[in-house]
């Protein structure tokens, strides 16, 4: 009897879709000016298994999205989207001027050298979801692609 149960769970446990372990690299958020209440927050995002990336959070902020920037009649327009895909293996960056994570209704200004928390939610193919906890450094109003511009 014991050998039935130990292959049953066996074969049960093989059956398991694995969760998508991820990876984030880089993460940083866009300093802000007084008074401003968006900003935007950046990283490199590497998933062990086909993923998504499906919504984001932080204290900072009264709301956060995540955002793309598309071209739409000749004009570049920034909007909500339901989540950005995480192929396996594949590095997929979150960057000023495409896909990114918009915190919004900002609670406080953001000055260079802070430290934003960030609480990303990923989801599986099989649809469970995981959530990842992040700290992102501010980085200058002229940072771009985590360089700053100029410099």
């Amino acid at each position: 009897m014991k050998h039935y149960i130990a292959a049953a769970l066996s074969l049960i446990a093989f059956s398991l879709p694995a969760q998508a372990d991820v990876k984030v690299e880089e993460a940083w958020v866009r300093a802000t000016v007084p008074h401003q209440k968006v900003t935007g927050a950046f990283m490199r995002l590497t998933a062990t298994a086909d993923a998504k990336l499906v919504a984001a959070g932080s204290p900072v902020a009264g709301s956060v999205e995540i955002h793309e920037m598309a071209m739409e009649k000749e004009v570049m327009k920034m909007r909500p989207v339901a989540g950005v895909t995480l192929p396996a293996g594949q590095t997929v960056e979150l960057k000023p001027g495409a896909h990114h994570v918009m915190l919004m209704d900002l609670r406080q200004p953001l000055q260079p050298g802070d430290t934003v928390r960030l609480t990303l939610t990923v989801e599986g193919r099989d649809g469970k979801r995981e959530t990842l906890e992040v700290k992102a450094a501010v980085r200058p109003l002229g940072t771009i692609g985590g360089a700053v511009h100029g410099r």
